[in-house]
């Protein structure tokens, strides 16, 4: 199977990606990042999350920053919500796309969520019912697909089993996550053939962090087999809080420019994104992850 002529990518930097920097922003920085990001030409932006800012402080007043955007109409701006009060707070400011979190590493679950993998899909099936009946689209993601913090290597039938049990409960794409970027090619590949034997691959979507250099080649080697989704952050903001030395998700900017110089179509303007990428990192006060950023932004 040869690479797909046209890749969705899906920005993650607003929600996935600074929910894990030190830097703390404000609603109207967060707002001005996913008009931005949208406005290069991205058609999924990640717009936040509906959980509680005790535990994660850089999401507070997601809903104010949702209302706060000038929304496309050609966009999506998923929100993630871990239970039905966090859906219900997305629903009341008029959210059209959720997300539901779950782990294929048992001691990730409880380590994350403070629940088993089964408790956490427990709680995601009226959520994703709800949403359903709202019209509202739920994604579905897994993480710790490659490796865990706690566990080391994890089973490929383990992912495929979570994989499984949101698609069918109602999820229309399943993002696997290297949450700590611990993954190469091969095991990518393998993990993704494996997933693929319950979950159609046109439905799966790839999430690789940088943490070993290896993001690239690895969504290399999954859209070969297929794969033309792909979560990305600007500037490679993010990172797993539980892994050491881990690094962000893969940059938008790198992303963009392998597969532009690919001749694959992705719709986005990369020297927009490289000044999105140099703005945010100003804001957060931090350098850009993205080697492309660097180069260009330079």
């Amino acid at each position: 199977m040869a690479i797909p002529e046209v890749v969705k990518i899906v920005e993650v930097g607003p929600r996935d990606g600074l929910q894990n920097e030190s830097g703390v922003i404000g609603g109207d920085v967060k707002a001005a990042l996913i008009e931005q990001l949208a406005d290069t030409g991205l058609s999924v932006v990640e717009a936040g999350a509906f959980v509680s800012p005790k535990w994660v402080p850089q999401m507070a007043g997601s809903g104010e920053v949702f209302s706060a955007i000038r929304r496309r109409s050609r966009v999506s701006y998923p929100v993630l919500v871990p239970n039905m009060k966090g859906f219900e707070a997305a629903r009341a400011v008029g959210v059209e796309e959720v997300a539901v979190f779950g782990a294929a590493s048992e001691s990730f679950s409880q380590r994350n969520i403070n629940c088993s993998i089964l408790e956490s899909l427990e709680r995601f099936a009226p959520v994703v019912e709800a949403a359903r009946s709202s019209g509202i689209r739920v994604r579905g993601y897994v993480s710790c697909v490659l490796g865990c913090p706690y566990e080391g290597d994890i089973s490929p039938m383990a992912v495929a089993e979570v994989a499984d049990r949101l698609f069918r409960m109602g999820c229309y794409e399943i993002s696997l996550g290297d949450t700590i970027g611990t993954g190469t090619p091969l095991k990518a590949r393998q993990m993704v053939e494996t997933v693929a034997t319950r979950v159609p691959v046109a439905h799966l979507a790839a999430h690789f962090h940088d943490t070993y250099g290896q993001a690239l080649a690895n969504l290399l080697a999954v859209m070969d087999m297929g794969i033309a989704t792909v979560d990305s952050s600007v500037a490679g903001l993010g990172g797993c809080p539980y892994a050491k030395g881990a690094s962000g998700n893969v940059a938008t900017e790198d992303v963009v420019y392998m597969l532009s110089g690919m001749g694959v179509t992705t719709g986005v303007d990369l020297h927009r994104l490289v000044a999105v990428g140099k703005w945010i990192s100003r804001e957060l006060g931090r350098a850009p992850a993205s080697k492309v950023g660097v180069a260009m932004g330079a």
